[in-house]
Formats: C-alpha cells, structure tokens, sequence
C-alpha cells in the first residue's frame, strides 16, 4: 500500500473511532512532535491501529462461542499484560 492510501485508511479508521466514542481525532498525530496518539474520548488518548487481517487470532479468541470471554489478557514474555476486548463491552463498562 503506498504511503499515501495508507495515510488515508489511518485517519478513515481514526475518525470512524472517534465518531463511535464521541470522541476526536487529534490533528496530525504521528506527524508532528506535540501531536501524540491519535483520538482523544471517554477520558483516555487512544492509539488507533486497523489491519486487513493482522489481527485475526485476536478475532478468534474474542469471539469464540465456547468459552464467550468479555475479555482477552494477553502478554509477551517480559513486557505488560494487555486487556482487548469489544468496543461494545468496554463501553458498558465505562457506563457502570
């Protein structure tokens, strides 16, 4: 994908994202020194990332029909547990 088409599908994903939170899309992120993460909403700065299937084994273990997880915990040896989950989930999180 040239640097240009890539550019655009990043800030399609950002504004997509930021819509969904009710949140926004901070200019030039990852262009300009200053202009850090991606979209500002629901309290956090969010670092926007969207894949044709890089993410796939993430997809399948979120929404595997036989164990149901509201939540995937995941790490690589020596480095900091991550929480993926839903944007639907975390949502209702954030509601209670």
């Amino acid at each position: 994908m040239s640097g240009l088409k890539s550019r655009r599908k990043g800030q399609s994903a950002e504004r997509e994202f930021a819509k969904l939170i009710g949140g926004h899309r901070v200019p030039l992120s990852g262009a300009q020194e200053g202009y850090a993460n991606d979209v500002i909403g629901l309290g956090l700065e969010w670092e926007v990332k969207r894949r044709k299937s890089g993410f796939k084994q993430l997809y399948d273990w979120i929404e595997d029909t036989r164990e149901c997880p509201d939540a995937v915990a995941l790490r690589t040896d020596n480095k900091q547990w991550l929480v993926c989950m839903t944007l639907d989930k975390f949502k209702e999180l954030m509601e209670k």
